[in-house]
């Protein structure tokens, strides 16, 4: 008899993993297994799988007397998470800038004419997340690509995307153009610092969201911006 508790397994990590992103689970929740069974409606064996994988990503960890539980990032690992995400897409998009083909810029500029018409709507989240990751599909680096996933997971924490806040949607999209304008001139310098700025501008919203936070437990960004 084939045994389908992993692919179970990887269902209900990445069920879990859209859950955060969409702040259904916050920092500090509990994750029991018998609940999460039910409401997956997988048994507790994948479950118990997909709690392994969130732990070894950083996302859960252990509670004494209370058992596995979503973490929290204090102000200092989210300032350093927003950082390493600048650096690093930064990177990607100077690395776009020369290795992206016309074919690929011109889907990027499609893709944020589309998520500018669309306004705050939540198709525009998954959008920008989509754009992202087209462009570092498009700097062509496998192990860029590595690190910045796994940096995603650990913003997952954070909750919904900033994206969601008065304003940011539509300055996000201008922010996407300034890359765009640079990576089809093939100005890699100019890429990067579009990129980081990007990055820095979605950081101080988070900063403020922090800083308004009584409990100083911070909202994500899913998308990624």
């Amino acid at each position: 008899m084939e045994d389908d508790s992993a692919p179970q397994g990887n269902g209900a990590y990445l069920r879990l993993l859209t859950e955060l992103r969409e702040g259904r689970l916050n920092p500090g929740d509990r994750l029991r297994e018998t609940e999460l069974a039910d409401r997956l409606g997988v048994s507790r064996t994948p479950v118990r799988e997909a709690i392994r994988q969130l732990e070894a990503d950083g996302i859960v960890f252990h509670v004494p007397r209370q058992g596995a539980t979503i973490r929290r990032l204090d102000y200092a690992e989210v300032m350093e998470l927003y950082e390493m995400r600048a650096v690093l897409e930064g990177t990607a998009a100077r690395l776009a800038a020369r290795a992206a083909s016309d074919i690929e810029i011109e889907e990027l500029i499609a893709m944020n004419q589309q998520m500018a018409a669309l306004g705050n709507a939540p198709e525009a989240f998954i959008l920008n997340r989509q754009f992202h990751a087209a462009l570092l599909d498009a700097a062509k680096n496998r192990f860029l690509a590595r690190s910045i996933h796994s940096l995603q997971k650990a913003l997952m924490i954070l909750g919904p995307t900033t994206l969601t806040k008065p304003d940011r949607a539509e300055k996000a999209v201008e922010e996407h153009f300034g890359i765009l304008d640079a990576i089809k001139a093939r100005d890699g310098s100019l890429a990067e610092a579009a990129m980081r700025a990007h990055i820095e501008a979605a950081q101080r919203v988070r900063v403020r969201d922090l800083r308004a936070s009584s409990h100083n437990t911070p909202s994500y960004d899913g998308d990624l911006l």
